[in-house]
């Protein structure tokens, strides 16, 4: 009982679509009987976070190979497409934002001639959207597993879009911060962690540009002639979005140097101040310190006019001394 309501919750789809793309829910058991009967139909499985158990039950549904169903298992897989007789297992990276950050998590997809099965693990949006838009559809579904692989694909990059727009609009927020008055701490730290959510999401966006060029290449899965020309616009789409981050990682890090710059041309400036201040101070300090040396026999002690002289003398140093300050800007 315990094993069949695990089994139910992981499982969020299980659907057989007949040649005209009309869908009839079957059961995990009844897959085998359904791929057995060859009249153009294909079943499409949805998974979220499954347990070892289900992937063997599934294995023995579908004849998947063991190193697929070990590599979903694992669900910490790099961005890759891998071919096994006439069959793909593909690994994507999904990205959601969830608060102020992204989350990542990932999608194993297996996909044959007449199957396609998604297995959702960490942060990831379900595909049930995909599949209602797909089932309004169903000359689409018509033309088999190809096409509901195209939409996973199509979704999973369209997701990145609103990403890295969220992520130039709060650089152009933090560029007013980096060419403020004042210093701020945080914004070289919400830079840097700019930085960082940009790396990672390019570790997720652009190994899609491979994945997607290899997919119309392999032999080994027959993409329709019909279907052909969709995944090459996803493979736009992902390019555009690759481009677009790393133009992003390129703008964050010459706005971190140019915040450094900033920070270290304010400090100079406060160092040239406190140079021209310290200069004012010495000059009156060096002068009259000449008069405390406590020795008897100075020429100038005895004149009746000694100290107006050298309180002018002092004077004119010190204003002298401040507007040449003043025109160099050091003051």
């Amino acid at each position: 009982m315990n094993d069949t309501l695990a089994l139910t919750q992981c499982v969020v789809n299980c659907a057989a679509y007949d040649r005209h793309g009309r869908r009839r829910d079957i059961s995990l058991e009844a897959i085998s009987d359904v791929l057995a009967v060859d009249d153009g139909s294909f079943v499409w499985v949805g998974l979220y976070e499954p347990d070892a158990h289900l992937l063997v039950k599934l294995q023995e549904e579908f004849g998947l190979h063991d190193l697929a169903i070990e590599d979903a298992q694992s669900a910490h897989q790099r961005p890759k497409i891998e071919a096994y007789g006439n069959s793909l297992f593909l690994a994507v990276h999904t990205a959601q934002k969830v608060k102020d950050h992204v989350a990542f998590g990932e999608t194993q997809i297996f996909v044959g001639p007449r199957f396609l099965i998604t297995v959702r693990h960490g942060a990831s949006l379900s595909y049930a959207s995909v599949r209602q838009r797909m089932e309004r559809e169903p000359e689409a579904l018509a033309l088999g597993p190809s096409a509901a692989l195209h939409a996973v694909l199509d979704f999973v990059v369209d997701n990145y879009q609103p990403i890295a727009s969220d992520f130039e609009n709060e650089l152009d927020a933090l560029e007013q911060d980096v060419f403020a008055e004042s210093y701020k701490r945080g914004t070289i730290q919400r830079l840097y962690e700019l930085r960082k959510e940009l790396t990672r999401m390019r570790l997720a966006a652009a190994p899609m540009q491979d994945i997607l060029s290899q997919i119309t290449r392999t032999p080994a899965f027959a993409i329709p002639e019909e279907v052909r020309p969709y995944f090459r616009d996803v493979h736009d789409h992902a390019r555009r979005v690759g481009d677009t981050i790393d133009t992003l990682r390129e703008m964050v890090a010459a706005a971190m140097n140019v915040n450094l710059s900033l920070v270290t041309v304010a400090q100079g400036e406060i160092v040239k101040k406190l140079a021209g201040w310290a200069a004012l101070l010495a000059a009156p300090t060096l002068i009259t310190s000449w008069y405390g040396m406590n020795f008897e026999h100075m020429p100038e002690l005895p004149g009746q006019y000694s100290y107006a002289v050298v309180i002018g003398a002092v004077a004119l140093v010190c204003v002298s001394l401040y507007f040449y300050l003043k025109k160099i800007d050091w003051l």
